[in-house]
C-alpha cells in the first residue's frame, strides 16, 4: 500500500514539475520527423495482464510496426531526436503516466513484450509477474548499454533470449525477495546518479 501511495504521489509530482520539459520534447519530436509524439507498445504487466506502455517516439513512424523488437547498436530506424532521447533515457519519462494509472511502478522489473515473457521459466514467471513492472530496476542499471552489447553479437535475438533475459530475470527475482520502499528509494537515487554521471 505504501509503495502505491509513493508511486502515485511521485509520478503526479514528476509529471507536474517536468511538464515544460515534456512539452519541449514533444514539440522537438514533431518538428524532427513526421508521426505521433508517443510510441505505444503492448507489454505484459502484473499478473500477466497486458497494457500499452508510453514512450516518446524515437524511431521513424514507418518503422514502428516492424516485427523486430530489439534495438541493436546504431539502428537506422532511430531519428535524430531519438538518438539523444535514448542516450539520456528521456524517452522513458512518459511512463510516469503508466505509473499514475497503476499499470507500472517507479521501481520494478522492466515490462517485456509477450514474445519474451513466453520464454520465462515457470519457476520465475509467477514471482516476476507478481510485481508491477517498473520504470527502473537493478537490471536496467546493469544493462543500460544493452543495445551496444547486442550489436557486438552475431545473433542479437539469440543473445538476448539466452544471455541477457535470464540475467535480467535473476535480478528481478532478487528484487522480489528484497522489495521495500527503502530499497526502491535506493534504486531511484542510483538511477539518477547513473544518468547524471553518464551525461
Amino acid at each position: 500500500m505504501a509503495k502505491r501511495v509513493f508511486d502515485v504521489l511521485m509520478s503526479a509530482l514528476g509529471l507536474l514539475l517536468l511538464s515544460p520539459l515534456l512539452a519541449a520534447i514533444a514539440l522537438w519530436i514533431k518538428l524532427d520527423s513526421p508521426g505521433p509524439v508517443f510510441f505505444r507498445q503492448e507489454r505484459v504487466g502484473r499478473f500477466g495482464r497486458s497494457f500499452r506502455i508510453h514512450k516518446f517516439r524515437t524511431m521513424r513512424h514507418a518503422a514502428a510496426d516492424t516485427s523486430v523488437q530489439l534495438t541493436v547498436g546504431a539502428d537506422a530506424r532511430i531519428t535524430r531526436a531519438g538518438r539523444l532521447l535514448r542516450r539520456a533515457k528521456l524517452d522513458e519519462l512518459p511512463q510516469l503516466i503508466d505509473v499514475l494509472a497503476g499499470s507500472m511502478s517507479l521501481v520494478g522489473p522492466r515490462p517485456e513484450v509477450p514474445r519474451y515473457v513466453a520464454l520465462y521459466p515457470p519457476a520465475l514467471r509467477a514471482k516476476v509477474l507478481s510485481l508491477r513492472p517498473g520504470i527502473t530496476d537493478a537490471a536496467s542499471l546493469a544493462y543500460r548499454n544493452e543495445s551496444e552489447v547486442l550489436a557486438a553479437s552475431d545473433d542479437p535475438e539469440r543473445a538476448y533470449a539466452e544471455v541477457i533475459l535470464p540475467a535480467k530475470l535473476r535480478l528481478a527475482a532478487d528484487y522480489a525477495d528484497r522489495a521495500s520502499l527503502a530499497y526502491d528509494m535506493r534504486l531511484i537515487l542510483l538511477t539518477i546518479k547513473t544518468l547524471l554521471l553518464q551525461r
